[in-house]
């Protein structure tokens, strides 16, 4: 019986090597980083999301709610991906683009694949509980029925500094 090599793990697209981003991630990344500042008048750590539709037009917004609403399921992304299925009509979001500050965690990288967008923007890297390529990769797994194209790293330091600052007195 031939020896089989173990099937390799996924390959992680971090940084320089992960897809460019657009003039227009860029300014929706504007709108999620408002979206995470808005967060902070509730008390909820300064997250913020935006859907762009396939046109690029904002269909969906949303800022960690958990605090605000006493929701555990209240982060940024679920918000924004309820706002923009409603707006849309449909729970499939084929053809949008998630533009998040943090790198999502499992249950939003889920939440992700189950709404079947195909494309994902990120700001910083969550290296404690991010599901889109630091610690999991759930959006990208070859086992999914759906892969997700991530675009990391835009203004990655603003929304790692709004996230640091948020938590500093905490500490």
């Amino acid at each position: 019986m031939e020896h089989q090599p173990a099937a390799e793990a996924p390959r992680v697209v971090v940084g320089p090597s992960s897809p460019a981003a657009t003039p227009a991630d860029e300014a929706a990344m504007g709108l999620a980083l408002a979206e995470a500042r808005a967060a902070l008048a509730t008390g909820d750590v300064p997250v913020g999301a935006v859907v762009l539709g396939p046109d690029g037009a904002v269909v969906g917004r949303g800022r960690n709610l958990r605090e605000a609403d006493a929701d555990p399921t209240g982060h940024a992304e679920i918000v924004a991906l309820r706002a923009a299925a409603t707006a849309l009509g449909t729970w499939r979001l084929d053809g949008c683009t998630l533009v998040v500050t943090l790198e999502p965690c499992l249950m939003c990288a889920g939440a992700v694949l189950q709404a079947r967008v195909p494309r994902l923007v990120l700001g910083a890297w969550d290296e404690k509980a991010g599901a889109c390529g630091s610690q999991w990769d759930v959006v990208r797994d070859r086992r999914a029925l759906h892969r997700v194209e991530v675009v990391a790293g835009v203004r990655a330091e603003e929304s790692a500094t709004l996230l640091r600052t948020f938590f500093r007195p905490q500490r």
